[in-house]
């Protein structure tokens, strides 16, 4: 998918050290105006980019706004990378219409 460039995240625990997208299995942010804990599993790590998919009927969606920074805390697969919050731009949202993610939208994320 076209969008967000996060291949490669370095992080603020040890200097030098780089982390990929694919080191992150799921992502959960509030968004103004909604009152719930919204967690999100990470789609389409293969191609480095950091993406959620957001049902079309979800009333998150017409909250998010391409350019939005949001307070993302991320969950990584490994426990030598503790979850932590990271400022986080949206950086495309793109409909899906065809296979099993029809009536979806991918929202790629990109930590700032």
């Amino acid at each position: 998918m076209n969008g967000a460039n996060a291949a490669e995240i370095v992080t603020e625990k040890e200097p030098g050290q780089e982390k990929r997208a694919d080191d992150y299995y799921s992502a959960e942010f509030f968004v103004e105006g909604v009152e719930v804990l919204y967690q999100f599993k990470i789609w389409d790590a293969a191609s480095s980019s950091l993406n959620v998919l957001v049902n079309e009927h979800s009333q998150i969606l017409p909250r998010l706004k391409v350019g939005d920074t949001l307070d993302v805390k991320y969950y990584s697969n490994g426990s030598g990378y503790p979850s932590a919050y990271q400022k986080t731009a949206i950086r495309h949202i793109t409909r899906s219409d065809e296979g099993r993610l029809k009536g979806h939208f991918l929202v790629g994320l990109e930590i700032l």
